[in-house]
């Protein structure tokens, strides 16, 4: 019990159909759900409004190791659609709870039949709700039985009773009670009246298909009757002589009725054989209407579906013209982005032209005609190398520009790290060319100003 309830509790996968309350899909762990029309399918759906919507194999669901579920379009004719975008086919796309999962297009309006929603509820929640994997429908068509209506029952009662009387016992000479020719003949013309009836009637039913195990039944009967005539003939022509004259009159009626009967078998069979061919030529002309029939639908689904491949046609060309607007569209901005970077890489260079054109005119030293190197300002604020104004100021104490006397001179760090970082931006060989110099000046230990 404690393990049917934790089943029943149990989250479970589901394709919740869009306003339906029966036909859900459940999808079973670690097993690839195959949904199509055709038979060696987990889901076999069929669309009784569109037959060829849903393709053979349509479609495929599979979960993945992070419990992730994935359907995938087996190049179907309408397609997949989730979240009312096509996916490609051949490629597995990640569906998550919430997502609407569309299974071919609307053929009237914009309702989708195949439309469901993918949901995680507990298995005693929608376990009502879900289609078995694997059903078909399948339709049993009972054959009605025709039941006899009592007008068309043979009855032995119509059998003639004219010659009860003839019996066959031979044993006494005399002769077999006679009736009277006027009593025969009222009863001959009664059996005539009945014979004219059933012909009457015989001549209605031709067209009539149905009644045609009724004229089978009336043949028997009329055989029968023939078989029963022909051995009362027998048995009269076998009597004695004294009953001579009265047993010629009933061999006469008898041969006279045994004619009758002969031809209404013959004109029976005549009928017979007429409704047989009536019979097969309304099969025939029904067998062609189903034919015309089928035909006409198969027609009809056939325009349907190019219809609908025309529409999916149409759409992707209405979409390949809106990715190329939007491929041009990004080919200008990039176009235009490059022009950008053209513009701003011939501004960098000018700023570095200009840069260097400013380290060479103004941060140079006029004695060594080099970057400064451990820059000094004297007290006449001009700047020079520390090891040029020393050996400078061996000759002359005046200031080698203004030509004024140098009281003081001073370091300055600010044109030290300016030149530096400056230099960072300088070519490599500019770059290696100062390391030499700088390094050469500091081999000569020049002294510290004062």
């Amino acid at each position: 019990m404690d393990s049917a309830a934790s089943e029943e509790d149990k989250e479970v996968f589901c394709l919740m159909r869009v306003d339906k309350s029966s036909g859900w899909l459940r999808l079973a762990e670690n097993t690839e759900v195959t949904v199509g029309r055709g038979a060696d399918v987990t889901y076999q759906l069929l669309s009784p409004t569109c037959p060829l919507m849903i393709s053979r194999l349509h479609c495929t669901f599979k979960q993945q190791e992070d419990g992730q579920w994935t359907v995938t379009d087996r190049k179907s004719l309408n397609g997949v659609w989730v979240n009312r975008c096509r996916i490609a086919p051949e490629k597995s796309h990640v569906i998550r709870p919430g997502d609407s999962v569309q299974l071919g297009v609307a053929v009237t309006g914009s309702d989708v039949e195949f439309d469901y929603i993918l949901a995680q509820k507990p298995l005693k929640d929608v376990k009502s709700f879900l289609e078995t994997d694997g059903t078909k429908a399948t339709h049993v068509f009972k054959k009605v039985k025709r039941k006899m209506s009592p007008e068309t029952e043979p009855s032995t009662s119509s059998k003639s009773k004219l010659y009860r009387s003839s019996g066959t016992d031979t044993s006494s000479a005399q002769s077999c009670p006679l009736q009277s020719l006027e009593t025969k003949k009222q009863r001959r013309q009664q059996s005539t009246t009945r014979s004219e009836i059933t012909d009457d009637k015989e001549e209605e039913t031709p067209g009539d298909v149905d009644n045609l195990q009724m004229f089978s039944q009336n043949i028997v009967m009329l055989k029968a009757q023939v078989d029963s005539t022909e051995r009362q003939v027998a048995t009269l022509e076998v009597r004695p002589r004294q009953s001579a004259p009265f047993r010629e009159e009933q061999v006469r009626e008898l041969q006279g009725q045994l004619e009758t009967l002969r031809a209404k078998m013959m004109k029976m069979k005549t009928l017979e054989k007429s409704f047989n061919e009536a019979k097969r030529q309304l099969e025939a002309r029904e067998e062609e209407q189903k034919t015309q029939q089928q035909e006409e639908r198969l027609k009809k689904q056939l325009e349907d579906a190019l219809q609908e491949q025309k529409k999916v046609m149409d759409e992707l060309a209405l979409s390949r013209r809106g990715f190329e607007e939007k491929l041009l569209a990004k080919n200008k901005e990039l176009e235009v982005t490059k022009e950008e970077k053209e513009k701003a890489r011939a501004q960098r260079e000018e700023v570095v032209t200009q840069v260097t054109e400013v380290l060479e005119n103004e941060l140079q030293c006029i004695i060594c005609e080099e970057l400064f190197i451990e820059a000094v300002i004297l007290s006449c604020s001009h700047a020079f190398c520390c090891f040029c104004i020393h050996l400078w100021r061996k000759k002359k104490d005046e200031c080698p520009i203004c030509r004024r006397v140098i009281e003081s001179q001073t370091r300055c760090l600010a044109l030290d790290n300016c030149i530096d970082r400056m230099v960072d931006n300088l070519s490599l060989d500019m770059k290696s060319r100062r390391r030499d110099l700088v390094s050469q000046r500091k081999g000569l230990a020049a002294p510290s100003p004062r």
